[in-house]
């Protein structure tokens, strides 16, 4: 009888904790990462280890859309309810297949409720998924974001629900408790159900002219907002005094929600990691902590009202966001089950607390580091937090012994001698003038893929980045201009509002572009139309006035018969800018060697195992391979973008890496049992769901990141029929 009450138990525990639908039972993906636990886990068991080599294609749905000129990309990972797949396509169309066959059911365009007004189109973003909600009876909605719009779609068959907001849509600029029209607001991450509430993030830009990033509950049914928590907070609320300025709230942006959340609905809390503060990589103007920036955030989902929070960055210059969401676990200590939260970092840490009120469950040791900044008006705090278990999950300093010696000598020795020309010293050297080594890097450590957590065996599973970046600040002259030209003003203005990104050269940096010989794909009134506007990693320059605008124009588009005009300064106008700032930097640029190759040693990529419980890593395993060194001993492990899922079958799935495979690894020792060439590489993660028996493994292919094909592929993966 106990043995048989204990099974119950634990059916029941695997049940609450991947939050299935009635419907869908454990088969389902009924949201998000699976479940409000957000751990990335499926208990199916028809695919295992015995048996995964024999994963055979079933069927392949194109969704369109595919922009291969820009790169397009596609990361969404798909719901499944009711035997219907949900997804979203490179070009933001919504779509309904069916999850057995691949055949489409209805598309949802967001460009067809435009009024011919196609302005959207310019501030597309990756979508990472969808939402759904349902009354328990007729009332089925997918809600998603597209452009700066959050869009109520009817589940059955793709129509706008048009009692909800204005005509099916609401738009994030409204209900911020700030004048943002001009500034860059969308999502790239699905929001969560709490009852009749959808809770919502966002994306803003990382620049300094970007909108706040509070959080919003909106009525699922109506559109209209229930609560707002400022994560830069107001006058008279907790955490306005980690500000120095008392006036910030009015003009500092960021400490946005970009990742997603996840919720307890036991206990009524919904969780969320925030990003940094405007602008990224100086803090002269948000000189003090900056609470809610860099924090872990327990709300209470019925109201928005704080339950606990714990900030992991103070006064963050590294772009060091919180890059995913909590995730809800159990651990055990001194024999006793612990509902907890894991929170793993771009520094490669991983934070653990009591679920409930947020008490650490492993010793956070505020810890030295560098206070001195060489940028004028900077504050640095001169301690951050350190957790003292588990271990890092990647390396955190690159030595010269971290250097690149599969390198050809020439370029070794060009590497090393930038090495030492950077700050090196310590994974908190704040930027500089001379340039500063910032590893672990700015897309970690661990991504917004996020950890993945097995709660049948307490094993945490992540894909860590280590990849290094320089940041090199530039002071940008304030002098007045009495006199210039529109090649003059062009320059001056590209380098304080767009060098950031594209360079100081105009050849790119990071993912960003190069805007060499732009002028043969877009005409001066496209391109006037695109700094309005805006296009996926590109925010929208709306502060930006028409003659500066041309004045850019003329500057990148080389247009020769507009630069000689005179150009009328705005500066003094302009003076007491709030987003104006005396520095910016040279570009996202990660640390290369001169053929662009990694200029630090691998691994660049690694699959890590970790048991919460002990703090213990059970496996580690270089993930994927760059070609380009043949010669490595071992694979060399790549970046990767997107997560990993963990099933009870013993397998865990993963594709993310620009080599292009979806691979399967026994969850218990790493070893690799599968792995099959994609249509392109798959920076997203999969969904796992079963319908009539059949278990399928389905994932987007949408390539474009880091150079490589786009395509528009949703795949999927199950076992040949008997």
């Amino acid at each position: 009888m106990k043995k048989i009450n204990a099974q119950l138990f634990y059916c029941l525990v695997i049940i609450s904790t991947i939050s299935c639908n009635k419907k869908t039972g454990d088969g389902g993906w009924p949201q998000y990462k699976g479940s409000d636990a957000n751990i990335h886990y499926s208990s199916l068991t028809q695919v295992d280890t015995s048996n995964v080599t024999q994963l055979k294609l079933v069927w392949e749905y194109h969704a369109g859309g595919v922009d291969t000129a820009n790169h397009s990309q596609m990361q969404c990972n798909p719901i499944m309810i009711d035997g219907l797949l949900y997804g979203v396509s490179p070009n933001m169309k919504l779509f309904a297949i069916d999850a057995a066959t691949g055949k489409e059911k209805w598309q949802f365009s967001p460009f067809d409720s435009l009024n011919g007004d196609k302005r959207m189109f310019f501030i597309l973003n990756n979508c990472r998924g969808v939402t759904y909600w349902t009354d328990g009876k007729e009332d089925k909605r997918i809600l998603y974001t597209a452009g700066s719009n959050l869009y109520c779609v009817n589940a059955l068959d793709g129509n706008l629900v048009k009692s909800f907001g204005q005509d099916g849509k609401i738009d994030l600029h409204d209900g911020l408790d700030r004048d943002v029209k001009d500034l860059f607001i969308t999502t790239t991450t699905p929001g969560i159900i709490f009852n009749d509430l959808i809770i919502m993030g966002s994306r803003v830009d990382e620049g300094a002219a970007a909108a706040p990033g509070h959080i919003r509950a909106f009525n699922v049914k109506t559109g209209k907002r229930a609560w707002i928590f400022h994560t830069i907070p107001h006058p008279g609320e907790a955490g306005y005094e980690s500000w120095d300025d008392s006036t910030a709230y009015r003009f500092i942006g960021g400490a946005n929600v970009w990742s997603g959340f996840s919720m307890d609905k036991e206990r009524g809390i919904v969780f969320a990691c925030t990003g940094s503060a405007s602008y990224d990589f100086y803090g002269g103007r948000r000189t003090g902590n900056n609470l809610y920036a860099n924090s872990i955030l327990a709300l209470d989902a019925a109201t928005g009202k704080m339950r606990w929070h714990f900030q992991t960055v103070h006064h963050d210059v590294w772009d060091r966001d919180l890059s995913s969401p909590p995730i809800l676990v159990t651990i055990t200590r001194e024999g006793k089950k612990i509902d907890a939260l894991a929170v793993t970092t771009k520094s490669g840490f991983i934070f653990l607390f009591d679920r409930a009120n947020g008490k650490p469950l492993n010793q956070i040791v505020e810890t030295p580091v560098p206070n001195q900044s060489d940028l004028t008006g900077e504050k640095l705090s001169p301690t951050q937090p350190v957790p003292s278990s588990p271990a890092p999950f990647m390396r955190q300093l690159i030595t010269e012994k971290e250097l690149n010696t599969l390198l050809p000598d020439s370029s070794y020795q060009e590497v090393k001698k930038r090495w030492t020309s950077y700050k090196n010293d310590n994974m908190f050297n704040p930027p500089s003038l001379q340039g500063t080594i910032v590893f672990p890097g700015l897309d970690g450590g661990g991504e917004w893929g996020g950890p993945t957590f097995d709660p049948t065996t307490g094993l945490l599973y992540v894909n860590a980045n280590e990849m290094a970046w320089v940041i090199q600040a530039v002071d940008i002259k304030n002098i007045p201009v009495k006199a210039e030209h529109y090649l003059e003003a062009g320059t001056r203005l590209y380098r304080s509002n767009c060098m950031t990104c594209h360079g100081p050269e105009r050849k790119g940096s990071g993912n960003f572009p190069s805007l060499i010989n732009v002028e043969k794909k877009y005409t001066a009134a496209s391109f006037d139309t695109l700094i309005q506007s805006g296009r996926r990693m590109m925010p929208a320059f709306k502060q930006l006035n028409t003659v500066e605008r041309n004045a850019i124009a003329s500057f990148v588009l080389n247009l020769q018969p507009q630069q000689n005009k005179k150009f009328v300064d705005t500066a003094a106008a302009k003076k007491n800018d709030p987003f104006k700032l005396p520095y910016t930097i040279t570009g996202y640029n990660k640390f290369l060697s001169k053929e662009g190759l990694p200029a630090i040693a691998p691994p660049w990529g690694t699959l890590n195992a970790v048991d919460l419980s002990t703090g213990k890593y059970v496996w580690k395993k270089n993930f994927g391979n760059d070609p380009a060194f043949p010669n490595a001993k071992e694979p060399t492990g790549v970046e990767s973008y997107g997560a990993s899922v963990v099933t009870a079958g013993g397998l865990l799935f993963i594709a993310a890496a620009k080599d292009g495979k979806l691979r399967a690894y026994n969850k218990r020792n790493g070893n690799l049992l599968w792995q099959v060439d994609l249509p392109v590489p798959a920076y997203a993660t999969p969904a796992i769901y079963s319908i009539n028996g059949k278990q399928y493994i389905v994932i987007a292919c949408g390539g474009g990141k880091m150079n490589t094909a786009s395509g528009d592929s949703y795949v999927a993966y199950a076992l040949p029929d008997k």
